[in-house]
């Protein structure tokens, strides 16, 4: 009986171990370690906080399929790739999470988007954001960039152009935020 209980606790310890190592938490937001697009697994890269006037906005986590530290490979790379943003202060608007990914393609160094690809991307984001909301941008090649917003699709924007712009808005030469690329190339 003491070893059939001494088996299951090992066992208990075990199997939360190893569901606990399938998440990783990063200011208080976590994100799975792999998740799919499409057919491919994509690995998490590393994630970073965005702050703002002494206010935690959100959490960014890349994912991509290989892990490393090159913005720029990832940036070019015509594979299955993802960038998770968990909001959390409700300082982070429809309206200003639109016009500050509008202000990151105008200072964005890579790819190439439109006026009119902007504008019919950021129209997706016709919902009201909020605390504990999460946006996903997958790019997938056969189809360009998906974005969800709480597991619902809102649409997307054809091409790795576009995707290599909107890539660049975190990981460019010039990002939103020097330290939260640091952290999604895992250089923190």
């Amino acid at each position: 009986m003491k070893s059939k209980l001494i088996v299951a606790l090992f066992i208990g310890v075990i199997l939360s171990f190893t569901a606990t190592a399938q998440n990783v938490t990063v200011s208080g937001a976590t994100f799975p370690t792999k998740f799919k697009i499409s057919d491919q697994v994509v690995e998490y890269n590393g994630a970073g906080l965005r702050t703002k006037y002494f206010f935690n906005l959100y959490v960014a986590a890349l994912y991509v399929p290989e892990r490393t530290s090159n913005a720029q490979t990832i940036i070019d790379q015509n594979v299955e790739s993802a960038i998770r943003l968990k909001i959390l202060s409700d300082k982070v608007t429809r309206d200003k999470f639109v016009e500050t990914v509008k202000e990151g393609f105008a200072t964005s160094t890579d790819g190439k988007a439109t006026e009119k690809e902007i504008q019919d991307f950021m129209k997706l984001f016709n919902v009201e954001f909020k605390s504990g909301d999460e946006v996903i941008l997958l790019y997938k090649p056969e189809s360009g960039v998906e974005a969800y917003m709480n597991g619902k699709h809102l649409g997307g924007a054809k091409g790795l152009e576009f995707k290599k712009a909107l890539w660049s808005i975190w990981l460019g030469k010039t990002p939103a935020d020097e330290a939260v690329k640091k952290a999604m190339l895992g250089k923190v």
